[in-house]
């Protein structure tokens, strides 16, 4: 099946079988390919934490509103973070980034007040998770990306120190009769000519 085709097929799992797994292998994957996301200036403002079965995602589930059963059931919950302090992100790049690149963000970035800093540092993350969901499709792993947690209750329970919780990510198998597969549930989208413009 190619990449188009498995991109049609993908969806929003809403039910986990709690017996599926994700092979240890396919997360090393997932992990290496987050690691190659891309990001502005190459900012690379984000943590990924993968959490599989255990005491640590049943405390994230309980933090989880409507998605407590998915993270309870999933095989492993993904969770994406951001540099909380715009002066540890500006150490970062000088340490790490070619000087053209930090004097972007010193230049045109930094300049436009904290709020607009950190807006542009979760955009970077959000870009991770479009790679995220594009790698499982092409995988075969089912997935459900969810803004539908509780974040500060999830950094107390992570207690990582630099970095806040923007969203998740649950990724494990889909039980057959999840009702939000495209078999049951068509999958619907705006027109195409409504959404792509030629200019």
């Amino acid at each position: 099946m190619n990449f188009l085709n498995k991109m049609k097929t993908r969806y929003t799992v809403k039910k986990y079988n709690p017996q599926g797994n994700i092979s240890d292998e396919q997360i090393s994957q997932l992990k290496e390919i987050l690691n190659l996301s891309p990001s502005s200036i190459n900012s690379q403002p984000w943590n990924f934490i993968f959490v599989s079965r255990g005491e640590l995602k049943t405390k994230l589930a309980e933090s989880s509103f409507i998605n407590k059963e998915k993270v309870l059931d999933c095989s492993h919950l993904i969770i994406f973070q951001v540099i909380k302090n715009p002066e540890d992100f500006e150490k970062q790049i000088e340490e790490s980034l070619p000087e053209g690149n930090v004097n972007y963000y010193k230049n045109r970035v930094k300049p436009k007040g904290e709020a607009e800093v950190k807006a542009w540092l979760g955009h970077q993350v959000y870009l991770s998770l479009g790679i995220l969901l594009s790698a499982c499709a092409d995988m075969g792993i089912d997935s459900t990306p969810m803004e539908g947690i509780e974040p500060d209750q999830y950094d107390t329970i992570l207690n990582n120190e630099k970095y806040e919780t923007l969203f998740a990510v649950a990724i494990g198998e889909k039980t057959e009769t999840d009702a939000n597969q495209p078999k049951f549930n068509p999958k619907t989208r705006l027109k195409a000519e409504k959404v792509i413009l030629e200019a």
